[in-house]
């Protein structure tokens, strides 16, 4: 479980979290949804400790985070993994490459064991098998669409199977048949590795598909929480105008139609 709780963080004087908490219960999708450059990826970076708050702490299993040195730090997020919104590629190694990285610098994570080329190799067309980049292993980054960056991406995380993962508004600048897989493949990645999955959107549509929960992200706290049906019921301006933008959603429509 991961528990957050009355997080601040300020950039000089731009306050972007402004006492946040939230629990994210293990094994389900979480979506924070919000608008744009409200903090989402910000509360992203604070989750897997790439940066630490100004007040209040992440609780990941029990271990405070915020308050380890970089060793301890690496102890408990080493099975988080994260994809960015650019996919975070290496621009000089092909999609093989970037698959089998994690595997070459760290080998195996729950073992704590190297692991043979033979072993990587494995492992790798097994993940671009999941996210049907298979035979492309060859191809640069350079030579992708944006969708195929993002399956990459995936692939990334796939291969070490890390039990927590973060998306970083994962189906933006994607056209919308492309980002319908990218949520399909969000959802089979959750249940393959049977982890926990935080993902931060804008993107109504995608959030009703993947989400097993979702949490409104405004004005730096997170103000509402629970399952989409509930969400969508909620008497919010926000939700309201999010309500009205969606069209004969396959989840949402009944709740629509009853708003």
């Amino acid at each position: 479980m991961i528990l957050i709780k009355d997080l601040y963080k300020s950039y000089g004087t731009r306050k972007v979290l402004q006492g946040l908490s939230l629990e994210i219960k293990e094994g389900e999708i979480l979506v924070i949804l919000g608008r744009s450059g409200v903090g989402k990826s910000v509360l992203l970076r604070q989750i897997i400790g790439i940066e630490k708050p100004d007040s209040g702490y992440v609780e990941i299993d029990g271990v405070r985070i915020s308050e380890l040195s970089t060793l301890e730090l690496y102890e408990v997020v080493k099975n988080m993994g994260m994809l960015f919104q650019g996919a975070a590629l290496f621009d000089s190694m092909d999609i093989g490459e970037n698959t089998a990285f994690y595997l070459r610098q760290h080998g195996d994570t729950k073992t704590k064991k190297k692991l043979s080329e033979v072993e990587i190799q494995s492992r790798v067309q097994e993940a671009l098998n999941m996210v049907n980049l298979h035979g492309e292993e060859r191809k640069m980054p350079s030579d992708l669409s944006g969708g195929m960056k993002k399956r990459a991406g995936i692939a990334r995380l796939l291969v070490y199977r890390p039990s927590i993962l973060l998306y970083d508004e994962p189906t933006t600048g994607l056209d919308p048949i492309t980002a319908q897989q990218i949520n399909e493949l969000i959802v089979k990645t959750q249940r393959e590795l049977k982890g926990t999955s935080i993902i931060v959107t804008h993107d109504i549509h995608s959030t009703l598909y993947v989400a097993d929960r979702i949490a409104l992200h405004m004005d730096g706290k997170i103000i509402h929480c629970a399952d989409p049906e509930t969400f969508l019921n909620i008497d919010d301006p926000l939700i309201n105008f999010l309500k009205n933008t969606l069209h004969n959603h396959p989840r949402a429509s009944e709740e629509v139609k009853k708003g």
